[in-house]
């Protein structure tokens, strides 16, 4: 699968969550394979694999072969956009944008995928398929090897044992977990990731974990542009970033600490 195919994917992966969680939201009959197929227009066999991913992912649930529902994940990830330093993220891609004029993203990481939680404005444009709920690889992709700093060589090795990396991704994608180690090795030593058309043909990405105030990383923090972009300020985007990242992480604690003293309060 290339990567425009998976951009595909996860944008009508995206439109089955949202008519799955709006008609759940209003009250309306749930819809199995063939009704979903039926209302978005597209090949039933598509639908029934990617719905088969979803409920893999945990956005949607379906019992006994019975209608489609929003599943777990689905309301971790509403919350999750709900919390205090996730909604001030909003603040830090903003900042990034106005000072290099980049896309910016904030992630997390389920397994070895990576999912979206909130990208700047000029990123999620009108029909983009940048979307908070959007699942990328983690392994091909800037802000999926923030996630995996901490992991060595033997936890990548276990986390991507069952990967197949064939045709995912751009023409700097590793393809195998021993090269993804490599690339991780190669960027420790400078202090932030370099993704180099790792995901996308003609993107580079530039990206820090943000870390909590116990040091485990919460989230990655990313820029998107071209190679000129990237490379005219990839020293002053990384140190932007990584003050950046800081502050997220002092907010993530601030949010957690106020919600301590509101549980005693009450």
């Amino acid at each position: 699968m290339d990567s425009s195919s998976e951009a595909s994917s996860m944008a009508q992966g995206l439109r089955i969550v949202r008519l799955v969680a709006d008609r759940e939201k209003r009250g309306r009959r749930l819809l199995g394979v063939s009704q979903l197929a039926s209302e978005l227009d597209m090949e039933q066999s598509r639908v029934s694999r990617l719905t088969q991913e979803l409920c893999e992912l945990g956005l949607l649930e379906r019992v006994e072969r019975g209608p489609f529902r929003t599943g777990p994940r689905f309301f971790s990830l509403a919350a999750s956009l709900n919390s205090g330093w996730v909604r001030e993220s909003r603040t830090e891609l903003e900042a990034l944008v106005a000072a290099f004029g980049l896309r910016s993203r904030v992630s997390v990481r389920e397994g070895f995928r990576v999912i979206l939680l909130r990208a700047s404005s000029n990123d999620a444009v009108p029909g983009s398929f940048v979307k908070p709920g959007m699942v990328t690889p983690v392994w091909c992709t800037g802000s999926g090897r923030a996630l995996l700093w901490d992991d060595q060589q033997p936890a990548v090795q276990a986390l991507l044992k069952d990967v197949n990396f064939i045709g995912v991704g751009g023409p700097g994608a590793a393809h195998s977990p021993e090269e993804v180690a490599e690339l991780m090795d190669r960027d420790r030593a400078r202090g932030f990731i370099v993704a180099e058309e790792e995901f996308e043909h003609g993107v580079y990405e530039l990206a820090v974990p943000v870390r909590s105030a116990e040091g485990s990383i919460l989230a990655a923090l990313s820029v998107l542009g071209s190679r000129a972009e990237i490379q005219s300020s990839t020293n002053d985007i990384a140190e932007a970033l990584t003050a950046a990242a800081e502050r997220l992480g002092t907010r993530e604690a601030r949010t957690r600490d106020d919600a301590g003293r509101k549980g005693l309060a009450s």
